[in-house]
């Protein structure tokens, strides 16, 4: 039996005083920094009530941000589920800043604290400081004065302009934020600290550039718009554009300064979050395989008893659970669950490789640095490359991973690929696509606007693999796209091969938005 060195102990029992979590950022900061080679922000840990974490679940888990029904909507629900026993809460939320904020629940026990310091404050904070998604489209050092800003701003919109004509905008840019997202790298990195400083400016472009463009529009008196040339058009309207929010801040004819900049700000929220959306798999597995060594070598250390590893343990068990298909609990993949799992095997073909291992991966079977090799995952991968490149024929089996094709013209489902050399390639590459937004976000651009004629805007959908959007939502989110725009919008569903019209859908501005 190993003896425990009482006075090396971070705490005994289940009580903790903030002395307590002081001594376990401390102790978890030498591990993640000396053993781990971690690279993180500063931390400011934040201790919170069960009540404040809904709260934080409500609102994106951001510190400030302007308010919505919609964030109510999803406390009451979270409420509601909570109190009842039908779900329960996060141990903890971390936010991208620097320095990173991370919120732990006063209700957690000593072991549990010690579990989310490492997890979040530490393995989520390097992940957030080191991905090339983050440094691409983040902002870390400007995210909080921003948000700051943005709630100002849209407080003191309400007091001008009225809550109802604020909250119309706001639910209209919510409903299309998904797509009002860049998906190439900018030429500079983003930098929100100028963004507040840049209002005025602005706005004082928006009206040069809008009565530089809506002059040339034709009006009852004039003849035609052949004035304004197709390619001057599209060139000054920067089309095509699958930012839709961009698109209208830039150019919607009707919309106010005001109405601009709130739409900037949601967008702008929307993009901190776009790389998040990216990494899921990776970003939890970092966490979850950090904090798994951080605790290990706590215990190893002596600083953390056989009690408090037993349950961190149990806990950390419940984290990376993957129920079966077959399962009430089944929800399709834990992000959990394959990310640790995949560092895991990383970590086995980098130290203890077998001929399959070195078969599949050469360049990093048998090459015994484990961490500088998940250090550079982690730097440079995100979900749907990192699964293509380092999913092993191994993991593939141990989680029964099979390739069920369901044709919508065949009666029966066939299985598309099995446990051999072909169908592993398959297999990884059917598995990565479920985290490739190219697949999963529906491909929408602003094709064109009818200048000449009723101003109407004409967006494609370009179809992948014949799947067409839902007719109920898309009616919902065009509406609002209207909304926006002032006019009437064409939406064409296209199939992009042969460029078919498949389906084709119409919206009509209502009144009081725009």
């Amino acid at each position: 039996m190993t003896l425990i060195q009482t006075n090396r102990l971070l705490y005994d029992g289940t009580d903790w005083t903030f002395d307590t979590i002081r001594r376990i950022h401390d102790a978890v900061a030498e591990i993640a920094h000396k053993d781990l080679g971690l690279s993180t922000y500063a931390n400011q840990i934040e201790v919170i009530t069960a009540e404040q974490m809904l709260d934080a679940y409500a609102s994106t888990g951001m510190p400030q941000l302007y308010k919505h029904w919609s964030f109510g909507k999803h406390f009451a629900q979270h409420e509601t589920g909570y109190r009842h026993g039908y779900m329960g809460l996060a141990y903890e939320i971390v936010i991208n800043s620097d320095p990173c904020i991370s919120y732990i629940m006063e209700e957690n026990s000593a072991t549990m604290q010690c579990l989310v310091i490492a997890h979040a404050a530490f393995g989520h904070n390097h992940f957030f400081k080191n991905n090339y998604l983050f440094q691409q489209w983040t902002d870390a050092e400007g995210i909080l004065d921003y948000l700051t800003f943005a709630k100002r701003y849209i407080a003191e919109c309400e007091e001008r302009y009225g809550q109802a004509a604020v909250e119309r905008v706001l639910d209209a840019a919510h409903a299309l934020q998904a797509q009002g997202v860049h998906r190439y790298p900018r030429k500079k990195p983003l930098n929100l600290m100028s963004e507040e400083l840049r209002e005025r400016d602005r706005e004082r472009q928006r009206e040069e550039m809008f009565n530089d463009l809506w002059r040339t529009v034709p009006s009852k008196t004039a003849p035609s718009g052949k004035d304004l040339s197709e390619s001057r058009r599209r060139a000054m309207l920067d089309l095509p554009q699958e930012n839709l929010l961009h698109f209208l801040e830039k150019s919607a004819p009707r919309l106010r300064p005001w109405q601009r900049e709130i739409l900037r700000i949601v967008r702008l929220v929307a993009q901190y979050f776009y790389p998040q959306r990216q990494t899921k798999v990776m970003n939890e597995g970092c966490a979850t395989y950090c904090h798994y060594q951080i605790m290990s070598r706590l215990h190893a250390n002596g600083q953390i008893t056989d009690g408090s590893f037993l349950e961190f343990l149990q806990s950390h068990t419940n984290v990376v659970r993957q129920p079966t298909f077959e399962s009430q609990h089944y929800n399709g993949i834990n992000p959990y669950a394959l990310g640790f799992d995949m560092m895991s095997d990383i970590e086995r073909i980098v130290t203890e490789p077998s001929e399959e291992d070195r078969e599949w991966f050469p360049d990093l079977a048998g090459t015994g640095d484990v961490m500088a090799v998940l250090r550079d995952t982690w730097a440079n991968y995100r979900d749907e490359s990192f699964i293509t490149q380092f999913m092993s024929p191994r993991l593939i089996r141990n989680w029964r991973l099979f390739h069920i094709a369901d044709h919508p013209d065949e009666e029966d489902l066939k299985v598309a690929a099995i446990h051999n050399e072909r169908g592993y390639r398959a297999l990884r590459r059917s598995l990565a696509r479920q985290y490739d937004v190219a697949w999963t976000d529906p491909d929408i651009q602003v094709i064109d606007v009818d200048l000449a004629g009723d101003r109407k805007l004409i967006v494609h959908h370009n179809v992948l693999d014949g799947i067409l959007l839902q007719p109920g939502d898309c009616r919902s989110v065009l509406q609002h796209l209207a909304d926006l725009w002032g006019y009437g919008v064409i939406l064409r569903e296209v199939e992009e091969a042969s460029g078919t019209v498949l389906a084709e859908h119409q919206a009509s501005p209502r009144t009081g938005v725009a």
